[in-house]
């Protein structure tokens, strides 16, 4: 009925400034929340968690992303999601995580062996990453996610067929997704029609999901629909460069 009603109402009556009580007040407060109201990512049908969902909102509503292609990675589900810049997906898959629960990753583990990673330190850290495409030792295209850790997102490995990558990737469900050094294995062919086709010609940034901790407290937000982003504190300056690691 209220929306109904605009139509007769002058034109003076959408200004905020309207006395309180009456009609034009209570428009222009309706008015006021419709243009306010938060921006909601459109999974397309793909099922998506509540964190993954309100992690999307909050990105498009601050442009956390400083308007580039996005990343999700919902560590829960074992599930990838793509973005264009303006939030509209472009794409979704399973993954393969970290072997061990957790979102630290133990200091300076990008520069040891595998071997000689313990199974418990085969995490895959939350945070916030700008990430970009490079290759790996073995010419094959990567996307290089967190320096430090040595993490990267990448075709998924089956090079151990005693791990059965492939197959974990194709099961339902994500209780077998976590068999990686830390690394993000995503199919082959999602690799290379969605993740690499996205930030082909720029970078990108990752957000990979929290498990033991809640997103607000990762990414330092409070509310979806907050209209500035903590990460965007010093307007105008250049996103930080990324240098690159090896990794499994």
């Amino acid at each position: 009925m209220l929306v109904a009603s605009f139509a007769a109402v002058p034109a003076f009556a959408l200004d905020a400034g309207a006395p309180q009580g009456t009609a034009a007040s209570v428009v222009a407060r309706a008015v006021s929340d419709v243009r306010h109201r938060a921006r909601q990512v459109n999974f397309e049908g793909e099922s998506a968690s509540a964190d993954a969902r309100q992690v999307a909102d909050w990105v498009i509503n601050t442009d956390d992303n400083y308007s580039l292609p996005f990343l999700t990675v919902d560590k829960v589900s074992a599930k990838v999601f793509v973005f264009h810049a303006d939030g509209r997906l472009r794409g979704a898959t399973a993954a393969l995580l970290g072997l061990a629960v957790g979102d630290y990753s133990v200091p300076g583990i990008g520069e040891r062996k595998l071997s000689s990673i313990r199974l418990d330190e085969r995490t895959t850290p939350a945070g916030r990453f700008v990430a970009n495409l490079d290759h790996n030792l073995h010419g094959g295209e990567i996307l290089w996610v967190d320096y430090d850790a040595a993490i990267s997102l990448h075709p998924v490995a089956t090079s151990n067929a005693k791990e059965r990558r492939a197959e974990r990737l194709a099961t339902l469900s994500p209780l077998d997704n976590r068999i990686s050094y830390g690394c993000i294995n995503v199919p082959a062919d999602f690799f290379k029609n969605v993740v690499s086709a996205a930030l082909k010609a720029r970078n990108g940034i990752v957000y990979v999901l929290p498990e033991t901790r809640s997103p607000q407290k990762v990414f330092a937000f409070d509310d979806v629909s907050a209209q500035t982003s903590p990460h965007r504190a010093n307007q105008g300056q250049p996103l930080p460069l990324v240098v690159l690691a090896a990794a499994d």
